[in-house]
């Protein structure tokens, strides 16, 4: 009993010293990103990370999708949020009260690009985890790099508000640049416009050309099956205005009562 309780209390103390750490751990995914958190715990299947260390803010990954944890010891570790600013962001939990797709159709409209095509690009760069890291250091839902995101004046780039915002703007601003041709904005949003410049469109590079033809791809998807749903629909709109009216059905007369019958009958 008195070694049990010992190591129970050893445990309880790791537990505090974890909890008021000045350190940060990084929870390096398999796909290359990692994900800054205070503390984690393990649920079979699913990990649980904790952004502070109050548990007011967390996200679910697979437990699977964790290569390994490291310690970051370049910043102090998050302070906790109020808790009524902890709000659920799809399967993330951040700061923002506003939904993801509200997020994206306000900063969509303010910098005329169309949604499906941003959250295209979020999941290509975060797939939308907006505490995401990547071994570059690009962060957010969009993976701004602490300079463009210094340029575009977002000053929390792990606020979905704001880097949706800044993100937005600055694929606005690739496409114009290049006259709207879509794939070099995108190869320059991840590979950065010089690089597209010094080989006068997409860079050999086979991460910059893989994430471009995703992005296409996807995007391309969601408007062929868009198109295919409003065709359909408009085919049965049409179908319907053209149907010819239902013939009107003709009663046969209701039949005589019986007794009026038999009292017709009785009559000389």
């Amino acid at each position: 009993m008195t070694a049990k309780a010992g190591a129970l209390l050893c445990v309880v103390a790791v537990a505090l010293m974890a909890r008021h750490a000045h350190a940060a751990d990084l929870a390096v995914l398999r796909n290359g990103f990692s994900i800054r958190h205070d503390h984690h715990q393990e649920m079979g299947a699913t990990t649980r990370l904790f952004f502070f260390v109050d548990d007011s803010s967390f996200t679910d990954v697979p437990t699977e999708e964790i290569a390994s944890y490291e310690k970051d010891l370049s910043l102090p570790a998050p302070t906790p949020a109020p808790s009524t600013a902890s709000v659920t962001l799809g399967s993330q939990t951040s700061a923002s009260k506003v939904p993801i797709n509200e997020v994206v159709n306000t900063a969509s409209a303010t910098f005329h690009l169309d949604p499906d095509l941003v959250n295209s690009v979020i999941h290509a760069e975060s797939g939308f985890n907006a505490h995401a890291v990547s071994p570059k250091g690009a962060r957010g839902l969009m993976q701004l790099m602490p300079g463009t995101a210094n340029q575009l004046g977002v000053n929390d780039v792990f606020d979905p508000e704001a880097n949706v915002t800044g993100g937005s703007r600055y694929l606005r601003e690739l496409l114009e640049r290049y006259n709207f041709d879509l794939v070099k904005a995108l190869a320059a949003y991840n590979a950065g416009p010089d690089r597209v410049e010094q080989y006068q469109g997409v860079p050999p590079f086979r991460e910059t050309r893989a994430y471009v033809a995703r992005i296409v791809h996807e995007y391309n998807t969601k408007k062929i099956a868009q198109e295919k749903a409003a065709a359909k629909q408009k085919q049965l709109s049409a179908h319907a205005a053209t149907k010819p009216p239902s013939k009107t059905l003709l009663h046969p007369p209701k039949a005589t009562p019986v007794g009026t019958t038999v009292a017709s009958q009785s009559q000389p």
